[in-house]
């Protein structure tokens, strides 16, 4: 089937439960480093992606230029760390919802997410979630939530070989993914009532709990796709 319109999807509490260890492994992986003080309201972040978190933390406490060289040995660590939990689960009804927009719709999929890659590809395979790396967007050798959705974007263009996409609807859990679909002028649905205050402030006009509640066809009336 022809693939017109694309789904750009967040991976950590939009399809795998997995923030909070996500965030102690980060965090782990950054005291190796000898960070001690880090503030841990990604809203106060420009970018809430691991990379710019660990740049911005980098260079405070060493007082010293942050290099994307240091991100191989930081992605190990982090990765390692993670390994030490119980295997991630799916958000209920991720992973079905994943293989009907591959299978049965005109909608392509790509993933992009401020994980880096390793953790994020481990979360996915975990919750046994249908994914390509071809299709993936981490922020290994990027800073912010724009630049990794429209890479993920062009990725999904080459993948599935179009040279451009009628509608695109990003799905994410926080407020900076909201944001960024903003900045990029593309739909955006929320997932995870955790942060149902921030989608109501930032205007979202449809979100999720779990993707069992998911309504293709309401979102499209919403959004005015034909």
């Amino acid at each position: 089937m022809k693939k017109q319109n694309l789904v750009v999807l967040d991976i950590d509490d939009t399809l795998t439960s997995s923030e909070k260890k996500h965030t102690d492994s980060l965090l782990y992986a950054m005291r190796k480093f000898g960070i001690t003080e880090v503030d841990t309201d990604w809203r106060n972040y420009t970018n809430a992606t691991d990379s710019y978190i660990f740049k911005v933390n980098y260079e405070k406490t060493f007082n010293k230029e942050f290099s994307f060289d240091l991100i191989e040995e930081f992605e190990e660590i982090m990765t390692s760390h993670f390994l030490t939990y119980k295997n991630s689960e799916e958000v209920l009804g991720a992973r079905n919802m994943v293989n009907h927009f591959l299978e049965d719709t005109n909608y392509a999929v790509c993933f992009a997410t401020g994980s880096l890659l390793k953790p994020a590809l481990l979360k996915l395979t975990q919750a046994e979630i249908k994914h390509y790396p071809e299709i993936i967007q981490v922020s290994n050798s990027t800073l912010t939530r724009e630049e990794i959705v429209a890479s993920a974007i062009q990725k999904a263009k080459n993948y599935f070989e179009v040279d451009g996409f009628k509608h695109i609807i990003s799905f994410g859990d926080g407020l900076w993914d909201a944001t960024t679909a903003e900045n990029l002028g593309i739909h955006f649905v929320g997932v995870n009532t955790r942060n149902i205050e921030d989608f109501k402030k930032q205007g979202v006009q449809y979100h999720i709990n779990t993707w069992n509640d998911f309504d293709l066809d309401k979102v499209e009336k919403i959004f005015n796709i034909k």
